[in-house]
């Protein structure tokens, strides 16, 4: 069956899409390919359709549980052999897909990273023959990239696992420098690894900046926005407390919406999910968790209540508007103390060397008291008066991603596993803190720009792009409008 034949028969298309065809017969023929095609328009379908051509089976690193979970079940709804390994099975299920795996089962795995810190999943995937190796999300790889993830540093040590297969890597966000990191990363030279660059223009996606101040200029937006020309609706906040503020505005004027933030637990989360993704007319006030995973074709507006902590979080957020090629409005709400809050985020980001070490020295010395008081006890020995911050969040958090800590404290068994990480030193601290702030000032030069505000995100992402795109403030003629 030739990769058109699959194509029309599992996921329904009479052809291909941009550089989809070019990137599957490159991988077909057994070379290395990055892949930066802008959100929702088919990177999945250049390893789905390679994954059902090639006779072993292709493992799929995936950054987040919810979103492998959900291209699984669409996978096996196209009765498409798939599964993923995670932290969400029980012992008992996990076993059973081990089996099925060591049986030749499946065609696709899905994974996170930290998946290859167990020996047993590297024991059983090393029987199985490997023709693929897709890395999905591959900006996080790259410490320049805004989502890095340590274990995706990894990505070499896992294709030596696996035998060094045929290897894509695939994101919608990347500078040049992040592409760079990336290739490096995967252990491959420049020379063997083919980009294949779709760009990033969206022409249907139209780009504003309203200069508001304080939360009534900001809900009554929200509100003529959403009334004036209705349709589904996402406006992102950067904290859940403001988050919830407006949603006491909007309740104040009898607007119906839903509420999607960290702080909610599992099951109310996907429910929420699940309803914004049915419905139609919907208004969802979100947090960044409501991220990755969200394809629904008709989103009509994706507006920012608080300014994004950098360009590629804010191109990834936009790009979930206007996936059916229709008009979307992107309307960032931009209030100059707003950035009080990202400068705070890059504080929390970025311990210095001295607190993780402390933080550190804690786990090892006191486990019993951390694992019996939790955080806000950590949070008092290590911040003093200031407990609200996220500090101990992020040194928890990153000890976890380097394997330094196994177990959690929430389920009271967080322990050391292993010395002080030299990945940790004072000079990557400060390195990692100026790229963060370097971002941020993108954002406000974004925001500040009086020239077309897509010509300045093409050269952020070292793409050429056109004077004057059209779908703008500048090139609308309402700058600020």
């Amino acid at each position: 069956m030739q990769s058109l034949d699959i194509l029309q028969k599992f996921f329904g298309y009479s052809s291909f899409r941009g550089q989809q065809q070019a990137i599957i017969d490159h991988i077909l023929s057994g070379r290395h390919a990055l892949v930066l095609m802008p959100t929702g328009m088919g990177k999945s379908c250049c390893y789905q359709i390679p994954a059902l051509m090639l006779p072993g089976l292709t493992v799929v690193i995936s950054p987040l549980i919810a979103l492998m979970q959900d291209q699984v079940d669409t996978l096996v709804h196209k009765n498409i052999e798939a599964c993923f390994i995670n932290s969400s099975l029980d012992r008992a299920e996990r076993e059973k897909r081990y089996r099925a795996i060591d049986k030749g089962k499946y065609k696709l795995l899905y994974v996170t990273p930290e998946r290859f810190r167990k020996p047993e999943f590297i024991d059983l995937i090393s029987k199985r023959q490997i023709s693929l190796l897709a890395v999905d999300e591959a900006h996080c790889i790259s410490q320049w990239g805004h989502d890095f993830r340590p274990d995706y540093s990894r990505i070499k040590e896992f294709r030596s696992y696996l035998g060094n297969p045929t290897t894509i890597a695939l994101t919608a966000t990347a500078t040049p420098d992040v592409q760079r990191d990336i290739i490096e990363q995967l252990g491959l030279a420049p020379h063997e690894v083919k980009k294949f660059h779709e760009g990033i223009n969206r022409p249907n996606l139209i780009l504003r900046v309203h200069d508001l101040y304080g939360d009534e200029q900001k809900c009554k937006t929200i509100v003529d926005q959403f009334v004036s020309a209705p349709g589904n609706t996402i406006v992102y906040f950067a904290l859940i407390k403001t988050l919830e503020r407006f949603s006491i505005l909007l309740n104040k004027q009898g607007i119906s919406h839903l509420l999607y933030h960290g702080g909610l637990d599992k099951r109310e989360r996907r429910r929420i999910q699940q309803t914004f993704m049915s419905g139609d007319n919907n208004l969802i006030l979100a947090t960044n968790a409501f991220g990755m995973g969200i394809d629904k074709a008709d989103i009509r507006h994706v507006l920012h209540a608080e300014v994004p902590g950098s360009m590629e979080a804010y191109y990834q957020e936009i790009g979930r508007a206007g996936r059916d090629g229709k008009k979307a409005d992107c309307t960032l709400l931009y209030d100059e103390q707003d950035l009080l809050i990202q400068m705070d985020f890059i504080k929390w980001n970025n311990p210095d060397a001295d607190f993780y070490n402390r933080l550190y020295q804690i786990l090892t010395e006191d486990p019993e008291a951390v694992n019996a008081q939790g955080t806000e006890w950590l949070k008092e020995k290590l911040l003093f008066k200031t407990k609200h911050d996220f500090r101990v969040e992020t040194g928890l958090s990153m000890f976890d991603r380097y394997g330094v800590t196994e177990g959690s404290i929430e389920k009271h068994d967080l322990r050391v596993a292993s010395p002080f990480p030299k990945e940790i030193s004072q000079e990557k601290v400060n390195a990692k803190m100026k790229n963060e702030q370097k971002k941020l000032h993108f954002m406000v030069g974004y925001i500040k720009t009086e020239g077309c505000r897509k010509a300045l995100i093409h050269e952020y992402f070292g793409i050429e792009h056109p004077d004057r795109c059209g779908a703008c403030d500048l090139c609308l003629g309402s700058f600020n409008g």
